[in-house]
C-alpha cells in the first residue's frame, strides 16, 4: 500500500471513529476515559495524526459496541504497513516529533545509519534472504534517514556507547564511512552526539536501547526494543523515569567535542585498516 493510500485509510479509521463516537453520545474526553487514553489522543486518532495501539482499538470496539470493526481495520492497516508491527507506531511518531533522544548501547541508531552499515545489519540478521529483500529493507531505513535532512527536522540528540564505535559492522571500510557520516551530521549541526566511553563502567540502561520523543501538542513517549518486540510507553511516570536515566547517560558521556574526537579517531583507524587489505 502506497504512503498516500495508507494515510487515506487511517483517515477513514479516524472518520469512522468520530462518526460512531458521536452516534454513541460520547465526547472525546468521555471516550478517552473509557479506553484509558486522554481526550486529546482520541482527537488525534480521529484526525489520523496518531495511530492507536491494538489494545486501544479493542477497547474502542468494546465501548462503542462496534463488533470488532476497529480491531479488524487496525490489523489490516498494520499488516500492510512497511515496518514490523512492534515498530510501526514508533516510526510514525518520528515524523511528528519536535525532539528525539536516542540511546544506542550496541548499534548505530537507524536515523544515523549509512546504506552500507544498514545492509550489513540486515544481511547478518537474514543470511538466506534474497538481494531484493535486503535492498527493500535498506530502502525503508534510508527513508527514515531523510527525516534529518528536512527543513523541519526535530532536535536530535544521540548518546552512543563506545561499543558502537568498536564493533566492525560490515568491515573496516563500512565502519570508516559510517563514523564519518556521524561526525559530518554532528558537525553540520543536524544532531547532538555524545559517547559513553568504556571507562565509565556501570551506567543506566546497560544494554537496553531507548528513544524518547517530544511533540508539539501531545505527551512525550519512550520506545524500547527487545528481540522481535518493542514497547511504546506513554505513561507520564514511566517516561519521566526514562528521561532521568537519559539525563544520567548524558552526564556520564564525554563532551560533544571529546566525543567527536573519539569518533573521528576511530574512523581514521578503520580507514588505515581498510587501506591495508
Amino acid at each position: 500500500m502506497a504512503n498516500g493510500s495508507r494515510q487515506a485509510a487511517w483517515e477513514f479509521f479516524g472518520t469512522e471513529l468520530k462518526r460512531r463516537r458521536e452516534e454513541s453520545g460520547f465526547t472525546q474526553v468521555e471516550l478517552g476515559a473509557r479506553v484509558f487514553v486522554s481526550g486529546g489522543y482520541i482527537g488525534q486518532f480521529e484526525q489520523a495524526i496518531r495511530k492507536p495501539q491494538l489494545d486501544v482499538a479493542q477497547r474502542i470496539d468494546d465501548t462503542l459496541q462496534t463488533d470488532g470493526f476497529f480491531e479488524r481495520l487496525w490489523r489490516k492497516l498494520i499488516k500492510e504497513q512497511r515496518y514490523a508491527e512492534y515498530f510501526a507506531h514508533a516510526a510514525e511518531l518520528e515524523r511528528l516529533a519536535t525532539s528525539i533522544c536516542d540511546w544506542a548501547p550496541a548499534v548505530v541508531p537507524g536515523l544515523l545509519q549509512t546504506p552500507a552499515y544498514a545492509r550489513a545489519i540486515y544481511v547478518a540478521s537474514n543470511p538466506l534472504a534474497t538481494d531484493e529483500y535486503i535492498e527493500e529493507m535498506v530502502g525503508l531505513r534510508m527513508n527514515r534517514v531523510q527525516l534529518l535532512k528536512d527543513a523541519t527536522r526535530p532536535v536530535y540528540w544521540v548518546v552512543l556507547h563506545e561499543a558502537v564505535l568498536r564493533v566492525p559492522v560490515g568491515g573496516s571500510a563500512v565502519m570508516a564511512e559510517q563514523l564519518d557520516h556521524i561526525s559530518e551530521t554532528a558537525r553540520s549541526r543536524k544532531a547532538l552526539v555524545q559517547v559513553v566511553p568504556f571507562s565509565v563502567g556501570a551506567h543506566p540502561q546497560m544494554g537496553k536501547m531507548m528513544t524518547l520523543k517530544e511533540f508539539e501538542d501531545a505527551p512525550p513517549t519512550a520506545y524500547t526494543e527487545g528481540v522481535l518486540s518493542g514497547s511504546l510507553l506513554d505513561d507520564p511516570a514511566v517516561v519521566r523515569k526514562i528521561r532521568a536515566d537519559y539525563d544520567l547517560l548524558r552526564a556520564a558521556a564525554l563532551s560533544r567535542e571529546a566525543s567527536l574526537a573519539m569518533i573521528e579517531a576511530a574512523a581514521e583507524g578503520y580507514r588505515r585498516c581498510a587501506s591495508m587489505t
